[in-house]
């Protein structure tokens, strides 16, 4: 059970904000909105990010 948990916080969850990060960036730099810009770059670095913090608290 554990390696399906890992599987999901250090493959599955880090993609998905990865790509939601990389279109509110392209979204927020297209439409000149900072806050979408801002939310996107967040997001993107959480996504580089949470596989070491969560597999850390995990393992």
């Amino acid at each position: 059970m554990a390696i399906i948990g890992t599987t999901i916080f250090s493959h599955i969850i880090p993609v998905i904000f990865g790509f939601f990060g990389l279109l509110l960036i392209i979204s927020g730099i297209l439409d000149e909105n900072n806050p979408k810009l801002g939310l996107g770059i967040v997001l993107f670095l959480a996504a580089c990010a949470f596989p070491y913090v969560a597999l850390h608290a995990l393992i």
